[in-house]
């Protein structure tokens, strides 16, 4: 039976936001608008014959959904298309000032508070460092850069909230020692209950989502998602992890664990076993600029803002690049992804470097009987994690998720 409603008076939900800052249950679109705004979305823009024809709706119901979505400031037009008969057609477009979100990503060096707009753009962030994560700590970053950032907006702009999604790594007490945490110091972190601390302090809605998972959801939504409809993900942050995109939607697996790549083994420098993240995480690199006599600390500053280390960092990349294309090749062998892709928290010239590097190594290696998936960049960048965890209140309140939206294509033109 398709999960596509057509009553021809189907009744819209309106767009309501609770005065003291966030979406409420009202706020929660009808399930026709949020497959309106979700082809939208994927789409770039749309008219109502395109979507119509996509979603299995009927013209008329299209029209009226579109109407009150327009009204709402959700849609905007763009400029009429001419064709060769008939009327113009008006694409129509997500309104970027029409919902805000905030997105948290806290690591295991630093932590970052984003405002994203409705298509995916940051448009405020704070940024703070530190050896180690406390959760007192993060509480009060996410507590007073809201209070800051919210601070800046106008009383309209502070009606569009959505909610806060945190992307944060679960058992963040694991790999306390690699961090150079105090014995017990990270402890604190057990049992403590993150999304909840959060929110009890704050007056919008908290979503929790792992912080790879939360970047592989980025890349899926505002990056690769659009033209490799499955893909291996590494995220190079702190300590690197993963996911996996399987028929265009997110693979977690049966205990929500599927994709983490980190603990996958593979061959160290010197022929031992090791686990992909003991190299190929950043923590890595810190500690040989340190052997080499270098402050780690520019590090953790700005994701955008490395400076070139020299020898130090080209013997990691060189390492990194070895380790992923081990990984590569063990993923490709379980399931024929379309691409690899490779992302972090570091500068474009970085994540070039790697990504080259990383081809290089694999076409080094045996391949008879593995079909390569094509290795390529990340297209959303070192704020991906912060970006897919802003995503989540959006997707909550206002757009279907991936794999329901492709059924649901898949319903439409299987008519």
């Amino acid at each position: 039976m398709s999960l596509v409603h057509d009553p021809e008076d189907t009744p819209t939900t309106p767009a309501i936001l609770d005065p003291s800052g966030g979406a409420n249950q009202l706020g929660v679109r009808a399930h026709n608008e949020r497959l309106v705004l979700s082809l939208v979305r994927r789409h770039g823009a749309l008219s109502k014959a395109d979507i119509a024809r996509r979603s299995g709706l009927s013209a008329q119901t299209v029209s009226v959904i579109m109407r009150a979505l327009e009204k709402d400031g959700l849609l905007s037009r763009d400029a009429p298309v001419r064709g060769r008969v008939g009327q113009p057609s008006i694409p129509m477009r997500l309104n970027p000032d029409a919902v805000l979100s905030f997105g948290v990503k806290i690591g295991r060096r630093s932590a970052d508070l984003v405002l994203m707009d409705f298509v995916g753009r940051i448009r405020m962030q704070l940024h703070q460092t530190y050896p180690y994560p406390l959760p007192q700590e993060i509480i009060a970053f996410v507590t007073a850069g809201i209070r800051e950032l919210e601070g800046r907006l106008s009383d309209e702009e502070r009606r569009k909230l959505a909610g806060i999604g945190v992307a944060a790594p679960f058992e963040l007490w694991n790999w306390a020692e690699q961090v150079g945490a105090p014995p017990g110091a990270m402890d604190v972190w057990r049992g403590f209950d993150l999304r909840t601390e959060i929110a009890s302090r704050v007056t919008y809605p908290v979503f929790l989502q792992n912080d790879a998972t939360s970047a592989c959801g980025a890349e899926l939504v505002f990056g690769a998602g659009a033209h490799y409809p499955d893909f291996v993900y590494f995220f190079i942050g702190s300590f690197i992890g993963g996911g996996i995109v399987l028929n265009s939607s997110i693979f977690v697996g049966r205990t929500g664990t599927a994709g983490a790549l980190g603990p996958l083994p593979v061959r160290g420098r010197n022929g031992e076993n090791r686990q992909l993240l003991e190299i190929a995480s950043i923590f890595v690199l810190e500690n040989l600029l340190r052997d080499h006599g270098l402050d780690s600390r520019p590090l953790w500053y700005s994701a955008d803002n490395w400076i070139d280390f020299g020898e130090p960092l080209e013997i990691w990349i060189q390492d990194t690049a070895k380790a992923l294309a081990q990984a590569i090749v063990a993923a490709a062998s379980v399931i024929d992804f379309s691409a690899a892709v490779i992302d972090g928290g570091f500068p474009d010239w970085v994540r070039e470097r790697v990504v080259r590097a990383t081809i290089k190594a694999a076409s080094d290696l045996d391949l008879q009987g593995v079909i390569m998936p094509e290795i390529i960049e990340g297209a959303v960048g070192p704020q991906a994690r912060a970006i897919g965890g802003a995503s989540l209140p959006i997707f909550a309140h206002y757009l279907i998720d991936q794999n329901v939206l492709f059924k649901e294509i898949e319903h439409a033109e299987g008519h």
